[in-house]
């Protein structure tokens, strides 16, 4: 591992799978924390690149999670290599622990915390864990696991609040899990730090929901992507969430290796504020008092709202 890059190494993921790894002219990493719009990105990155929204293949083919541990590091590196498009990879290892390359642009997706631990109990409740876990056997054993589960124990409350509440308050270092308030909020830290050098592009999710158009012509630009004016609309019908969970067969990750119950549960909901059904104010003080406690107002007011109007808290 380079050692001037923190290792982020889960059960589902080691971003040491990233030494070594060949960049091309042009390559985009997509860097978000889970649920964050993840696939959306892929599917707006795969819309602008190939200015055709009838493609047939499978998402994740054209844009593989080159550190998921799903799958042996060679056989990423031979999905990619073999791409003759321009290449948008997909990653949720924070900046710091990514190569940075001038030739490449890294689109930074935020969103709001709760809807990414209300997200993530739906992702969950419709993944089939064990083949999940057989195909990281089969990829690269799982001799490891058992230690890296213990450094980011489970919710002992399997309801959703329960495993909302552990999402929001746990303190797993960020280098040992996935996903979490105290993860997401290192990301966002990382993006805002970032937010001025050339090559890096902070995206909201609020901002794709309130002007996906107006969001799709921004990140073409600077991605030096010209689209020809009468290719817009179909490519942003194309890149609406009713559009994509209609193509859940062919736009959830790894949707044909039976990972996921049902790929257009993947596509659960993507409005969000689904928190509000048990936030009262007492939830509200709690979670105020838990983000004021570990990320500056800077931070808590982009994660919520994708720009620096202060987030009041009344912790």
């Amino acid at each position: 591992m380079n050692s001037t890059r923190p290792r982020y190494h889960t059960p589902i993921h080691d971003s040491a799978r990233w030494d070594g790894f060949s960049f091309r002219d042009g390559d985009i990493i997509i860097c978000t924390p889970p649920k964050c719009g993840t696939t959306w990105m892929q599917m707006i990155c795969a819309l602008l690149i190939l200015q055709d929204p009838n493609f047939e293949t499978v998402l994740s083919d054209m844009s593989p999670w080159l550190d998921m541990s799903i799958r042996t590091q060679s056989e990423v590196y031979a999905q990619l290599e073999a791409l003759t498009h321009r290449r948008f990879i997909k990653t949720h290892t924070p900046l710091d622990g990514l190569p940075f390359d001038e030739r490449v642009t890294y689109i930074c997706v935020g969103r709001d915390p709760r809807d990414c631990a209300m997200s993530g109990w739906n992702h969950m409740a419709n993944m089939d864990v064990e083949l999940a876990m057989a195909m990281r056997a089969s990829a690269m054993g799982n001799d490891d696991l058992e230690a890296l589960q213990a450094l980011d124990p489970p919710s002992a409350d399997e309801t959703l609040v329960g495993r909302f509440w552990h999402w929001i308050e746990k303190n797993t270092p960020p280098i040992h899990t996935v996903g979490s308030l105290l993860t997401a909020m290192h990301h966002y830290r990382l993006v805002l730090a970032a937010r001025d050098t050339p090559n890096v592009i902070p995206v909201h999710y609020n901002h794709l929901k309130a002007d996906l158009a107006g969001e799709m012509r921004r990140i073409a630009g600077r991605l030096g992507i010209t689209v020809p004016t009468e290719t817009w609309p179909a490519l942003v019908a194309a890149a609406s969430f009713d559009s994509m969970r209609s193509r859940a067969d062919l736009l959830a990750p790894d949707a044909r290796t039976g990972i996921w119950r049902a790929a257009e549960g993947f596509f659960h909901s993507g409005s969000g504020g689904h928190w509000r059904s048990f936030f009262d104010e007492a939830a509200q003080q709690r979670y105020d008092a838990r983000i004021a406690s570990i990320a500056e107002p800077e931070i808590i007011a982009w994660a919520h709202f994708g720009e620096s109007s202060r987030y009041e808290t009344r912790s």
